[in-house]
């Protein structure tokens, strides 16, 4: 068992408290077609960003407002299906313990995204929230990271990030945060510490306020 201290924990959605692979896979796929798109290399990159800078990596001469018109309609479409989205082995338990703690959900989604899942996937939403609208740089960007700490008041190395994809791992070490990553696309990444899901976690608060991660490889 690994022990992390820290003071609160910055928490991503997709792959990491909700499992929405199907539906991510199912909208994906079909957008990748109609665009003439490998689905499979694609879906490579989809993961941990947000829609319009997939797009610009995957069509790299396309305007940019091209891709930003697109991502509104993909967001719809993501919004409106909660088929087959379900938790996070351990998600659950993992959200009832960090009730009165510090903690944040800082996603590539938008908020009504967020809440769409988060609500069919039976989770709490957190208090604090950094959304696609909260920031002007997807991840890998460490902004949502950064901004998520000063919300809920601490310095970047007193959050401990969790997170599943390459883009989120990448963007919670470049906030120089350390990163549990979670499920089978993390372990490639090089998080600090890696799990096969939130089961593996358990969470305890300290006297003097601080959190103790206790992770259970």
């Amino acid at each position: 068992m690994t022990v992390l201290p820290a003071r609160a924990l910055l928490l991503d959605m997709d792959g990491t408290l909700v499992n929405s692979d199907a539906v991510v896979e199912r909208i994906w796929h079909r957008w990748a077609v109609e665009h003439g798109l490998d689905p499979h290399e694609s879906l490579k990159v989809v993961h941990g960003r947000q829609g319009y800078a997939t797009m610009a990596i995957l069509l790299p001469d396309r305007p940019v407002e091209e891709n930003y018109a697109d991502n509104r309609a993909m967001l719809a479409l993501e919004t409106a299906d909660t088929e087959g989205v379900v938790p996070v082995p351990g998600a659950p338990a993992f959200m009832a313990s960090l009730a009165t703690l510090p903690h944040a959900l800082v996603t590539s989604a938008d908020a009504g995204l967020a809440r769409a899942r988060m609500t069919a996937a039976g989770l709490p939403m957190p208090g604090v929230r950094i959304t696609a609208e909260s920031v002007g740089a997807s991840k890998p960007d460490p902004q949502g990271f950064l901004k998520g700490a000063a919300e809920l008041g601490f310095s970047p190395d007193e959050c401990i990030v969790f997170e599943d994809s390459e883009a989120g791992i990448a963007a919670g070490l470049a906030a120089g945060m350390r990163v549990v990553g979670v499920g089978p696309r993390a372990a490639a990444h090089r998080p600090t510490v890696q799990v096969a899901d939130l089961t593996r976690i358990r969470v305890e608060g300290t006297d003097d306020g601080a959190l103790l991660v206790h992770v259970t490889a």
